[in-house]
């Protein structure tokens, strides 16, 4: 087995089947989207060569920064509230409740759901007259906090990104969790013996020992962030007033709407450039905690 790992040949030709494909499915389409980027086409005439200017106008546009803005935003939502809220009901988990797998298996559920259904879900939910946001308000005495949800420039975001947190805190506890229980329970029993509270075990012992799936965790989440588009289309398509607008709608409109291929692939290209570089942001700033 050692010498088979050994042989470079051996690698090469076991390997080399899934690296075609890849290339196939992956690398290939970003090519042509790049290809494309460059031209000035509606998808059925012949095309012009554009050169840069679909960039510059991208650059320049408004309204695809402020996309890019909200992409943002929800990126940091994912990070800074979706992921500490995944981590803490990792370490309620592994601290071993009554009831453990239960808990697990119903944390995980909202992952499984499509995100189409789960956004047809909070329509039901933030609906203005039957909602059932609306009516608790009203049940509780807060009914002048009523509001159109996904038809208010000024909480539509917030109440996008209230279903884009819930239904992936379950698949990042269950990150951390199978991470925290591939740690020798003898380092936890070590710790209580010298009177280490639950508290000092989770944050000198726990999250220490669990960064590297931490930082995979925060790679999926930004990824994720960046390229969503099924959830928002479907709850808002972008608006109102573009308040909701992401990259990719912005992308979809331009093809499907418009008609410009030729931006839309630079839009395209762009969301893949994002996403490696804050992928690579993401690796060094974990490879200084790690150092």
């Amino acid at each position: 087995m050692e010498k088979a790992l050994r042989d470079k040949k051996a690698i090469c030709f076991f390997v080399l089947p899934a690296l075609l494909w890849f290339a196939f499915i992956a690398l290939v389409p970003i090519l042509q989207s790049a290809y494309y980027s460059l031209l000035k086409w509606d998808g059925m005439t012949a095309s012009v060569f554009f050169g840069s200017r679909n960039y510059l106008e991208m650059i320049t546009d408004k309204l695809f920064l402020k996309s890019v803005l909200n992409s943002l935003i929800i990126a940091g939502a994912s990070v800074f509230i979706q992921l500490p809220l995944a981590m803490l009901l990792a370490l309620i988990l592994h601290s071993g409740v009554k009831g453990e797998g239960a808990y697990r298996t119903i944390y995980f559920i909202p992952v499984i759901i499509s995100s189409t259904i789960i956004a047809q879900l909070f329509m039901k939910v933030y609906h203005p007259s039957y909602g059932m946001l609306n009516n608790v308000l009203d049940a509780i005495g807060l009914g002048q906090f009523r509001n159109e949800w996904l038809a208010n420039a000024d909480v539509a975001m917030g109440a996008l990104l209230l279903p884009i947190i819930w239904q992936y805190i379950g698949y990042h506890m269950l990150l951390y969790y199978s991470a925290a229980k591939s740690i020798s329970p003898e380092i936890f029993d070590a710790a209580r013996v010298d009177g280490a509270t639950g508290r000092q075990i989770a944050f000198n012992i726990t999250i220490p020992q669990i960064l590297p799936m931490i930082k995979a965790s925060v790679i999926f989440a930004v990824v994720g962030s960046l390229k969503a588009f099924d959830l928002v289309y479907v709850l808002t398509r972008g608006g109102p007033l573009h308040a909701t607008e992401v990259p990719t709608t912005l992308m979809y409109n331009e093809i499907f709407v418009k008609n410009r291929y030729g931006y839309a692939s630079a839009i395209a290209i762009f969301i893949i450039v994002e996403c490696l570089v804050l992928t690579l942001v993401v690796e060094k700033i974990f490879k200084k905690l790690q150092d």
